[in-house]
């Protein structure tokens, strides 16, 4: 007999039809008449209820059936009488697959998401992070399928890299070098001659300088893939290895980019609602009960398009009235969370995205305003969350892109390739990046990223 899923008994099979389940034994319950044994098979957030009664089965069998083990299940589908529950199945045959005994570590009881954390690899089988891993699938499709749509192509760009994008300098380095034999120049710098790529070579913190080459050649892409930041940050909302989303289209200008980030954003969110219900609604019950009405707030309501000389009067006139912020607020300030969660929940009540910011706290390759002091960024604010998307118009002169390197003192050595795009037929164009596992947290309703990713990486920690 051929093993049915879980969540294809409980929508498709009929009273009366006999089934063959295979899964994880959640919780087993016996009295005098029946034992009850709750099976999960990783489908759905559901489990089956299974009913044994104990004269047809060998109690040493039934012993055996511990909270974790893996089990294989013939019986007949009944409709169930307990609420909640359509069907319920009758075994008539029981088999163990893989034992489990007493020191499995999730018993049938809460577990801190801090316990959960140092046994990452078996934290999948609660109902929890089932629930946050299917939706990770399903956000992963809808990001594929949203691009895909719309006529992007999926561009790979290299994890292994010579530039520094946002030349912030926190990048991991990749080398095969004798770490205890490390050769230097009269300088005291660490040549790189004899190293596998000939010259120093790190992980990429984002794949947007390589996609910009993409965009313009093949005028609308995108990369979706992990990137890595050597940044000690020990927070909720900050990992060490994390997957990015970056569109990056020819001849959009910054309302474009505005437009495809708004309704990118609207599209997973309904993909979330309508195929990832049953998970969704769970976490509602079980982590946060605002979480449906969050999602569905996003749908109703038109993202706000604020400059950020306008956000921060507004932030300056919180504080003359009492507002309490821990950060200070003036302008040129690279705005916190805290100022961003403000513009949102507090004062807007809805999704922000902030443009025109200093072109000092921005990165080299944004576009310049005419009033030399801001350029063509937008940052796209959540509740709860802050910012979830970053991008820009980018500048597309050479001249003033090589000004903007040099007042920066960006080593430009290895980038020619990424200048000669200047050179060549340059034009208009714009892109963002969606920091996949800050996607994952507003969906979720999750508090810290961590719990969102399966095997998160952060200082000091790269366990499993």
């Amino acid at each position: 007999m051929r093993r049915i899923t879980i969540k294809a008994l409980l929508s498709e099979a009929q009273a009366g039809q006999e089934v063959l389940v295979k899964g994880w034994v959640r919780l087993h319950r016996s009295s005098k008449a029946a034992h009850f044994i709750m099976l999960n098979d990783g489908s759905c957030v559901n489990n089956l209820q299974v009913v044994v009664d104990p004269n047809k089965v060998a109690v040493e069998l039934l012993k055996s059936f511990t909270t974790g083990a893996c089990v294989s299940i013939k019986g007949i589908v009944v409709d169930s009488p307990a609420a909640g529950q359509k069907y319920e199945v009758q075994a008539t045959e029981l088999e163990l697959i893989g034992a489990c005994d007493e020191t499995y570590p999730i018993q049938a009881k809460a577990h801190s998401m801090e316990f959960l954390r140092e046994v990452a690899h078996l934290r999948p089988r609660t109902n929890t992070f089932g629930a946050i891993f299917r939706i990770r699938h399903n956000m992963a499709m809808a990001i594929h399928t949203f691009f895909h749509e719309r006529g992007f192509v999926y561009f790979h760009t290299p994890l292994i890299t010579a530039s520094d994008c946002e030349g912030a300098g926190q990048m991991f380095q990749v080398t095969t070098k004798n770490l205890y034999k490390l050769e230097k120049d009269e300088n005291g710098n660490i040549k790189y001659d004899d190293d596998f790529f000939g010259k120093q070579a790190s992980l990429t913190v984002s794949g947007q300088l390589e996609g910009e080459l993409a965009a313009t050649a093949l005028g609308a892409i995108y990369t979706f893939g992990p990137t890595f930041r050597a940044e000690n940050s020990n927070t909720p909302r900050h990992l060490a290895e994390f997957w990015m989303i970056e569109p990056e289209v020819a001849f959009n200008d910054i309302k474009d980019n505005m437009d495809l980030a708004e309704d990118f954003i609207k599209y997973c969110v309904r993909w979330a609602l309508e195929k990832c219900a049953d998970d969704v609604n769970f976490l509602c019950q079980k982590v946060d009960n605002e979480l449906v009405d969050r999602l569905k707030f996003v749908l109703e309501h038109d993202f706000i398009r604020l400059p950020y000389t306008e956000g921060i009067k507004i932030l300056e006139e919180a504080v003359a009235a009492g507002h309490k912020f821990e950060f200070p607020v003036f302008w040129g300030c690279d705005l916190a969370s805290e100022h961003e969660r403000y513009l949102v929940e507090q004062h807007f009540k809805c999704p922000v995205i902030l443009t025109d910011y200093p072109k000092e706290i921005k990165a080299f390759y944004m576009k310049q305003n005419e009033d030399g002091k801001t350029v063509r960024a937008m940052d796209v604010l959540f509740p709860k969350i802050g910012e979830i998307i970053g991008g820009s118009e980018r500048e597309e002169s050479y001249d003033k892109l090589m000004q903007r390197i040099t007042e920066l003192n960006i080593p430009m050595k290895d980038m020619w390739w990424y200048l000669d795009t200047r050179k060549f037929g340059t034009c208009p164009h714009s892109g963002f990046g969606l920091g996949f596992e800050r996607l994952m947290l507003f969906v979720t309703g999750m508090a810290n990223i961590r719990d969102v990713i399966p095997f998160p990486r952060t200082p000091r920690n790269a366990e499993f």
